[in-house]
Parts: C-alpha cells; structure tokens; sequence
C-alpha cells in the first residue's frame, strides 16, 4: 500500500518525504498532546502533571506525498532517580539517527530554566532545528513576538512556528515544514500503522493515565503499571493488569473505599480500549506496593516495553 502511495506520487511528480521527527521539550509542554493531534488518535497518553511520558513513542503521520514518523519524547529535566535516569536516556536514543529536531516549549510560560536544558540537548543536533511555542492560546499576541525575538537568542532555528496543540492552531504547518525538511525517500512503515508499540503496552499506559487523572496529587508518579496477560478474542480481549506503587497509603487511595477508586479507574480504561481496539475488553486490575521502585533499576527497565516485547518473546 505504501508502495503504492509512493508511486503515485512519484507519478503526479511530486517527491515523496520521508523521515523522523523527534519531539523535545520539558515536561508538560504538550508534546503528546501534538503527536496525537497530528496522528489524528491517541498514541500517547496525556494528563495535566509533568512527566507523564516515561519512554518514547512513535506516531505516524500518513499523507499522500509524506509520511512523518514523530518521536514523542519524555520531559527533559534534571534527573536525580533511576526512573529520571531511564526518561533521560530515552531522550538521547530518541535522537539517533532522525532527520529533524522539534523543540517545543510552553509560550504561555516564556523562557524557563528546564526550556534551556531542551535548548542544550538540541544544541548536539546537526540537521534541522525547529522551535515550537505551544499554548499560543493562553497568551496575547502581543506578546508573542519579544518572545521569538527572545527564542532566537537563545538557539538557532530554521524556523520558528507558534501553535496550540489543544485547538489544533498551527499544528498543520508545522506538519508541512517538518515534510519539507525531510529527505526523499520511501515509507519506513505500512500505511495503515500509526504507532510502532504493541496493543499491551497501550492498555498499560492508558490504565496509568487513568490511575493519575484519578488521583491527582496523592500518587502520580508513583504508578506503574505492567500487563500481565493479555489475549486478545474475536469479540472480546480479556486483560489482567497490575498497578504498582511505593506505599501501603497510596495503594489504599487507589483501592478506595470498598474498592470504589479502583473500578472507576478500570472502567474509564476499559472503555477507551474498546474504543481503541473496536470490541468488548474485560479488564483485571491488582495494585501492589513495591518500594522505592522508582530507584531501582532493574525495577524501572522492566517498565520499557521494548524489554517486556523480548522477555515475553524468549518465553
């Protein structure tokens, strides 16, 4: 199909674009909330607190000339844990081998010291550097131009591009000047893929979603969540789950009283998986108290799915 697409284009004499976009940008600039918006469903999850991203994601971006491969990555910050350590090493490895670096910062918020830590990380990156200021929507326009003129001091950019992510303001040129950045080339995945992660991983990432927005400042990041099974029917995918946390409280606030917090977590997972995969899910959710997990790296690998993909595979 993508062959297909390419010939096509190659037919009405257009070059087809392909390539990878990593997104860079400190925590809570609205990076996922670009990828999906440009990927047209959810491939990563979003909530209002900062880190929410632990691991890079892939959305794919399919157009009849082009097709954009967006990295999603976790919030650049200054890390002091081994699940810090991991984040920031999903950063680096986020940034091999792609074609064009966007850094995003939050415009409502001007110029913070953790937008400069994004700024040094793209300063290593040799290919095209495009700046993103998301939020436009929160901010005067007045305001928006000491604000580039104040980005360009801080980082060279072959463009600069105001958006919001939320409204969807923007967010299509600046797909148009990430193709035109891209070399010619061939797809590098089918058509009708949008994310490079499997279905299970999804599932986990959309319980802890749920797990945070439920629980607001008690536990966030202090949940993890790992899939113990997941099989998949003709009409219906039964998945069992665990929800990790540091602290015998903040498995008690999951939990809730007679088990109330836990099955408003899972039902609001359940419905947006059925959405997702297009049929009835049964989903099973235990929540386990590992402490300090969040320091120990062997506890915090077992969270990438890459990792979890080859021990199920080696199985």
């Amino acid at each position: 199909m993508e062959q297909r697409r390419a010939v096509a284009a190659k037919f009405m004499d257009i070059p087809f674009h392909s390539g990878f976009v990593a997104i860079l940008g400190r925590p809570n600039a609205g990076k996922s909330t670009f990828v999906n918006q440009l990927v047209g469903q959810k491939v990563a999850i979003v909530t209002s607190r900062p880190q929410t991203t632990l691991s890079r994601v892939l959305g794919i971006v399919n157009r009849p000339h082009a097709q954009v491969v967006l990295i999603d990555t976790p919030g650049v910050h200054r890390a002091e844990s081994a699940l810090g350590r991991q984040m920031m090493e999903e950063v680096a490895q986020a940034l091999e081998g792609i074609d064009v670096l966007a850094v995003m910062i939050d415009a409502s918020a001007g110029i913070t010291r953790a937008d400069r830590l994004a700024f040094q990380r793209a300063e290593n990156f040799r290919g095209p550097r495009i700046l993103l200021l998301n939020k436009i929507d929160r901010m005067s326009k007045p305001a928006l131009l000491p604000l580039l003129e104040t980005c360009a001091r801080e980082g060279e950019f072959a463009e600069m591009i105001p958006i919001s992510a939320l409204s969807g303001d923007g967010v299509g040129l600046a797909l148009e000047r990430f193709i035109a950045h891209l070399p010619e080339g061939e797809p590098n995945f089918p058509e009708d893929q949008v994310t490079d992660q499997p279905q299970r991983f999804l599932a986990a990432e959309l319980v802890r979603e749920k797990a945070m927005e439920a629980t607001r400042n008690e536990v966030p990041h202090a949940v993890a969540v790992l899939i113990d099974s997941f099989e998949e029917g003709e009409r219906l995918t039964r998945i069992s789950a665990t929800i990790h946390v540091e602290r015998e409280g903040q498995k008690g606030i999951l939990i809730g009283r007679r088990g109330d917090m836990l099955k408003e977590i899972g039902t609001a997972a359940r419905k947006e998986l059925e959405e997702i995969l297009g049929m009835k899910v049964f989903l099973e959710l235990h929540v386990k108290v590992q402490p300090a997990w969040r320091e120990d790296p062997r506890r915090v690998r077992e969270l990438d799915w890459r990792r979890q993909m080859e021990r199920l595979s080696g199985e």
